[in-house]
């Protein structure tokens, strides 16, 4: 393994906003002069790199000194789904432990979430009714225990994963999210009705239009993953599965150069949680 994981997971870092007594103007300059420097920037800067290969490390490489919040977040995109998030073939078939009283087959039964839930609760939370109940227990109980433990459940006979399906290295990313990554989601997101508790949409705004609008616009509706039938924006997927939403804004989306909010308070993804239900769904 050419990283070692450390078992202190706690990420608390203290962050602080930056406040500038420039003009606008001069804002403007120092940034169009900072451009200057940059190999390649100006003029046809974006129309050099319109295959976007560059951001390939970010999606599937690894920092060289990867920190706490970073191996959280691959985790994280490895439990949403690894073959995604390692640019992988999908698995054949159904997964040996998938219940045939579920009628879902194929590679998405190979997913953890499919059987654990985006809650990490398994039959004992949203997964207990719907489309992926299954009657599998959740991750949750795992939580604390050491990476290796964690590892060898993961390549145990019920979960059949091999170093073949997914390298040593990432099932240490991804043991050490299920042992110190899992979120309370009961804390955050009322189970019954899906209401954020205790967020503060106005703040969650200021995050997301200075960063997620980069991608998704400011109404949340730039990037459409939805069919014919019906749309996927941030607002729709907000407020049909917030679960699901937070467990992104946290971890990022697996095979894409999704930001992660991993290394910020908590807070922050509460906040941006309950702004984004307040986006348009259609």
């Amino acid at each position: 393994m050419g990283q070692e994981i450390r078992s202190d997971y706690s990420v608390s870092p203290t962050c602080r906003p930056v406040v500038s007594s420039c003009s606008g103007a001069a804002v403007m300059t120092m940034i169009m002069a900072l451009a200057l420097t940059i190999p390649g920037a100006g003029p046809g800067y974006a129309a050099d790199r319109e295959d976007e290969s560059y951001h390939q490390d970010y999606i599937y490489g690894a920092p060289a000194q990867p920190t706490d919040a970073w191996i959280m977040s691959r985790g994280g995109r490895l439990y949403d789904n690894w073959f995604s998030a390692l640019d992988a073939d999908e698995p054949e078939g159904t997964h040996p432990a998938w219940p045939a009283s579920n009628e879902k087959s194929g590679a998405v039964t190979w997913r953890c979430k499919s059987c654990h839930g985006w809650d990490y609760k398994g039959a004992d939370g949203k997964y207990g009714s719907g489309s992926y109940k299954t009657g599998i227990g959740g991750v949750l109980p795992s939580a604390g225990n050491s990476v290796d433990a964690i590892k060898a459940r993961m390549m145990d006979a019920t979960h059949g994963f091999t170093t073949d399906m997914i390298p040593d290295e990432q099932m240490a990313y991804l043991a050490a999210f299920v042992a110190g990554g899992l979120d309370d989601m009961d804390a955050v997101i009322d189970s019954a009705s899906g209401d954020v508790k205790n967020g503060n949409s106005d703040h969650g705004a200021a995050i997301f239009q200075t960063t997620c609008a980069a991608c998704h616009g400011f109404d949340g509706r730039a990037l459409d993953w939805g069919d014919d039938k019906e749309h996927g924006y941030v607002g729709t997927e907000a407020n049909a599965n917030p679960w699901e939403t937070l467990h992104k804004i946290r971890n990022a989306h697996p095979g894409v150069e999704m930001i992660s909010l991993r290394a910020m308070p908590m807070q922050d993804s509460i906040d941006l949680l309950a702004y984004a239900r307040t986006l348009p769904a259609e």
